[in-house]
């Protein structure tokens, strides 16, 4: 059975930084397509950053390019989210998941293509 932790959101002033952590059992991050969605109040879920199993390709929206940095941990089976320069309009639920198709086109990653889900953690910042 596979089980998508996610931990580290929280409260943070615009400006700040978050690390977001998210662990899995019952699967390998290295295997898939992996990374971070997002979904705020009122809106649909958009990916924020995916690297491909192998690491050698990565999607960052353009919306969070240059503030957000997206790694993995192959021994510990855990990928980060590093948010900086936060943002109000970054405000959402982020979610982990992984998927076995890497189809970063115009529209970037969709959660369609996105077999195995966490619980998602809160990110909210403050202006």
């Amino acid at each position: 059975q596979v089980q998508v932790v996610e931990s580290g959101g929280g409260l943070v002033q615009a400006g700040g930084s978050l690390r977001l952590s998210c662990t899995a059992s019952g699967l390998t991050f290295d295997d898939y397509a992996a990374g971070w969605f997002r979904q705020a109040p009122g809106k649909e879920r958009e990916a924020v950053s995916i690297i491909r199993w192998s690491g050698v390709s990565t999607y960052y929206a353009d919306s969070v390019k240059g503030r957000f940095t997206i790694s993995r941990d192959n021994a510990k089976n855990t990928l980060y989210l590093q948010l900086n320069s936060l943002k109000p309009e970054d405000t959402a639920m982020y979610y982990c998941a992984a998927g076995n198709i890497w189809r970063p086109g115009v529209a970037g990653p969709q959660p369609a293509d996105f077999n195995y889900w966490g619980q998602g953690t809160q990110v909210t910042v403050s202006s």
